[in-house]
């Protein structure tokens, strides 16, 4: 890896970490962007990386889990793993599916609120309000991207 790719590669660790993630998962997910071949074996991802095999195995599974990489076929035993196309827009489902949760906790909260309580009330109101104004646009959002992406193609 040459001083720029190992600067983007830690650059990405560090907005992993950001949005959650850890730093490794950030480099792992990098390198796979740019290294050749596209589709690497733990050991070398291990090796490239500089951390245990263990620690990678960990580490290339959670995102495998989160659908932002996989498994490469190989007639050996050997995992490789490789970016999956629409790895972000996964990501983003599952954080709307999360949103969409707390508007049903929401609405059991403005159920559960009785009486004259407008303060309270308001303040649910607003609250949940803002998550499904967060849902409808993130639905629009992921739609423009579709046509972006299919148009840019």
């Amino acid at each position: 890896m040459d001083p720029r790719e190992s600067e983007f590669v830690d650059r990405m660790g560090l907005i992993m970490e950001r949005l959650g993630g850890t730093r490794t998962m950030g480099r792992l997910y990098a390198w796979l962007l740019i290294c050749d071949p596209p589709d690497q074996s733990l050991t070398d991802l291990a090796v490239e990386l500089g951390v245990s095999k263990t620690a990678m195995s960990t580490v290339a599974r959670q995102l495998e889990l989160t659908g932002m990489i996989e498994r490469a076929p190989t007639p050996k035993r050997e995992h490789r793993y490789r970016v999956v196309s629409g790895g972000w827009t996964h990501v983003m489902q599952v954080q709307l599916a999360a949103v969409r949760q707390t508007l049903d906790v929401l609405d059991f909260g403005l159920s559960a609120i009785e009486g004259d309580r407008p303060e309270q009330r308001g303040r649910l109101e607003e609250t949940r309000k803002f998550f499904a104004f967060t849902v409808q646009d993130a639905d629009e959002m992921l739609q423009r991207w579709e046509k972006y992406r299919d148009k840019s193609d």
